[in-house]
């Protein structure tokens, strides 16, 4: 980690003025009440009572004292205080300024009759300690936010602000304490032998050059029922540790997910060389999280295989169907020419019996209508004959998917875990048919399949019913597993029984619920019903919105908004600013931005080292000019430059570039937007958007998934990103295929580290679901359609 992680404007503005307080806050610090007046009107002479005010009220404010009331101090608040002190000439402060005796005695003054303590006093160092401690242990949160809170802290608590330096020390060795407990607490957890055991994971795998560790971490890349084999082979692999048994509620999880994905990045070889406590401690978080990340893979895995059945079962069917529709067609035809016959007028039973009474014509007529009932399909037909052609590759998976996969379930999936139960019980014994299975599962739609004329259970048909309602499950959460992240249990997250209810009062009141659930929904009922009674009185008269009544079911229509041409006026201002606006290098632009922000200094070594190389900031900028522009390094290596040589561009992006360090560096990014004038102009952070871009994903990965509209032929993923009003991304995401966005909305807003607390979030249909859950968090959400805006 980083030692000096300030940037240089961040250490400028530190305990200084930035610029001129708002309104806000010259009536909030600057104003003097009646205490403050009778200790300033103590002073003699108009420019002690005016210098002596300035220091009272800059400490307030910065947390410590100005060096200088004229210089240091920003006009208006010159012109602030003197108003109150009835003082018309500011001029005099000049004479205040030339004796620094007078200004340390005020100082000492104000320290004793407000109770101002240094930074040095035991008490408020140590308090203050704790709390950074603790904080840095349980989130892990970033230096630069933890300095800005340390700096907060000491203002509020009357604590005069030390020197940055002595700041940035002080957090930079509480970070470290914080990582050498981390290291401490899991490095005493296995024994002797369990170490030794971590150890092997050094060792080759047989036959091969690649070593366990680096063997093992390679998650599944196809959708097979090899895949899926391997994955759970890779899962035995790591649960084989017995890493589960330790207890790791006193490690924070962030802390915890943050070590893991370290040892999941760096190489072998330099886990080899750290000292034993953090080798044993990235180990043994290495191995934890891959226990539950390979079987989330294997999981993964099982629920495209079945989504795969299902895709080329139906493409088989339509197949099918395609090269019986001659037979189809001529088996219709021929019924249809009976049946004008029947309907004809001059039919009699004679000539009817004449016509299909022969033995050739009922033969005709019985392979008619035999065809028909073999080739046409019903309405929503589901293709299930299909599904149970491909046995064959379930039948490789299930006896893994069945005695290393132990689900748990809530009432409603019981019925899946006792038919898994029960044919985890039989499975060994070679049978055709099934006796005294459960039968819940079978629904009308696979009783076809699974019964045969007997009324017998078949096997195949059984267990291709059971695989796809554990599915359908699975995806419900109906059926879930304790170890698994993507897979567990939901309602494990949430706040139970006696915790819940201690903290249930604070919790509503914060979010401004009432307490008892009745009267919220009474709530919302009567905004429901009032919402419903306005639109249905004024519908007729919306000439914009139509119930369109032509299809099978009513559908709403909305018109399309007329475009706005753009006014002359609009048009000479556009191309105004475009001729204004400077044109500059791309890679002088980025490293401007750094220089303003020092964002390429969240960029840290993977393996934490507090060195920097020389100019390393420029070697970052390349990479990220490299990786963003699609354009590899090749375009931007300079051989003569030490800092864009290959070898250097190839080192900082293996062991700089991550998504830790990506995400620290666009917060930075982000809050230092926030705080410029013009952002605020455009919003206020509290509005923000997120929709998605489909990408062809042109490697194997069971991340991707397929959707002719988006990707054609090929597999791909959508890249879902959020914005602010204030035109600043503040999370992304990937979303392996095309689900819904819905899905992922909440995350953004959840999960994502900069200081935007976005209030209302506006997103298209695709991200309309869960609006308890908005309504819950009180957050907005705002739904485009494609003709229009519906709230």
């Amino acid at each position: 980690m980083a030692f000096d992680f300030l940037t240089k404007q961040q250490k400028d503005q530190y305990g200084t003025f930035s610029g001129e307080p708002n309104e806000i806050q010259l009536t909030r610090f600057f104003h003097l009440d009646e205490t403050d007046l009778e200790l300033v009107l103590q002073r003699r002479g108009a420019h002690n009572r005016l210098g002596f005010a300035i220091l009272l009220t800059s400490a307030r404010f910065l947390g410590t004292f100005v060096n200088d009331v004229i210089r240091d101090v920003p006009s208006n608040v010159h012109v602030y205080l003197s108003k109150q002190l009835s003082i018309s000439d500011i001029s005099n402060l000049a004479e205040y300024s030339k004796r620094g005796t007078t200004r340390r005695e005020h100082m000492v003054q104000i320290r004793k009759f407000y109770g101002y303590k240094e930074f040095k006093d035991a008490a408020s160092w140590l308090k203050l300690c704790k709390l950074l401690f603790t904080r840095a242990w349980l989130s892990n949160e970033r230096h630069g936010l933890l300095f800005d809170f340390s700096t907060a802290w000491l203002i509020q608590n009357k604590v005069i602000l030390p020197g940055v330096t002595t700041l940035v020390k002080l957090i930079t060795d509480i970070k470290v304490r914080c990582e050498k407990r981390l290291w401490k607490k899991l490095s005493a957890m296995p024994n002797k032998s369990e170490q030794k055991e971590l150890i092997t994971l050094f060792e080759l795998v047989p036959n091969t050059r690649i070593s366990n560790f680096d063997y093992y971490r390679k998650g599944p890349v196809t959708v097979s029922s090899v895949a899926f084999n391997k994955a759970i082979e890779r899962y035995l692999y790591f649960k084989s540790f017995n890493v589960e048994s330790y207890d790791f509620s006193k490690i924070p999880p962030v802390r915890f997910k943050t070590l893991a994905r370290h040892a999941g990045l760096i190489s072998m070889y330099k886990i080899m060389r750290m000292p034993n406590d953090r080798k044993i401690a990235i180990l043994v978080a290495y191995v934890a999280l891959f226990v539950v990340n390979s079987l989330d893979d294997a999981l993964d895995v099982f629920d495209l295989l079945m989504a795969d059945i299902n895709r080329q079962s139906k493409l088989i069917g339509i197949k099918k169907r395609l090269r019986t529709l001659k037979d189809l067609d001529k088996s219709a035809l021929y019924l249809a020419s009976v049946c004008v016959q029947l309907l004809e007028d001059y039919t009699d039973s004679k000539s009817l019996a004449r016509m299909v009474g022969t033995k050739p014509a009922k033969k005709r007529l019985k392979i008619a209508i035999d065809t028909i009932n073999e080739v046409a399909r019903p309405q929503n037909h589901n293709y299930h004959d299909e599904v149970v052609e491909q046995y064959s590759r379930i039948r490789t998976i299930l006896s893994n998917f069945l005695n290393h996969i132990y689900f748990h379930h809530t009432p409603i999936g019981e019925s899946v875990t006792d038919a898994l139960a029960y044919l985890k019980m039989i499975w060994p014994e070679n049978k055709h048919f099934l006796i005294d299975a459960p039968t819940e599962i079978i629904d009308k739609t696979w009783s076809r399949l699974v019964y045969d004329e007997n009324d017998r259970i078949k096997k195949q048909g059984y267990v291709l019913c059971l695989l796809s309602k554990a599915q359908d499950a699975l995806r419900r959460r109906d059926i879930y597993l304790n170890l698994s992240d993507r897979w567990s249990d939901p309602r494990a997250k949430l706040l139970q029984g006696e915790q819940w209810l201690s903290n249930r009062a604070a919790i509503c009141s914060s979010l401004g619920h009432p307490i008892n659930p009745e009267e919220a929904i009474k709530d919302l009922t009567v905004q429901l019903d009032n919402s419903y009674r306005k639109v249905a009185t004024n519908f007729d008269k919306n000439k914009a919105v139509q119930i369109d009544r032509s299809g099978k079911q009513p559908s709403l229509t909305i018109t399309n908004l007329d475009k706005l041409d753009e006014p002359e006026s609009l048009v000479k201002l556009k191309n105004r600013v475009f001729e204004l606006i400077p044109k500059v290098d791309i890679t002088e632009l980025l490293l401007e931005v750094h220089q303003l922000t020092g964002f390429a200094n969240q960029f840290t070594h993977i393996s934490e080292s507090k060195s920097r190389a020389d100019n390393l900031h420029i070697s970052i900028c390349a990479v990220l000019m490299a990786e963003a522009c699609n354009v590899g390094h090749g375009p931007i290596e300079n051989p003569n430059k030490l800092e864009l040589t290959e070898h250097r561009l190839d080192w900082v992006k293996q062991n700089y570039l991550r998504a830790e360090t990506i995400t620290a560096a666009n917060s930075l990014l982000v809050d230092y937007q926030t705080k410029l004038w013009l952002p605020n102009k455009w919003g206020g952070g509290e509005v923000a958007s997120a929709d998605g871009l489909r990408f062809v994903v042109p490697v194997k990965t069971i991340h991707a998934g397929p959707n002719k509209k988006y990707f054609g032929g090929n597999w791909g993923l959508t890249w879902y990103n959020f914005m602010s009003d204030q035109y600043a991304g503040f999370f992304g995401v990937v979303i392996p295929g095309t689900i819904r966005d819905s899905i992922y909305l909440l995350q953004g807003l959840l999960e994502q580290e900069t200081s935007l607390q976005p209030k209302e979030i506006m997103t298209d249909t695709t991200g309309t679901s869960l609006f308890s859950v908005w309504f819950i968090l009180v957050i907005g959400l705002s739904v485009f359609t494609k003709n229009g805006r519906c709230r």
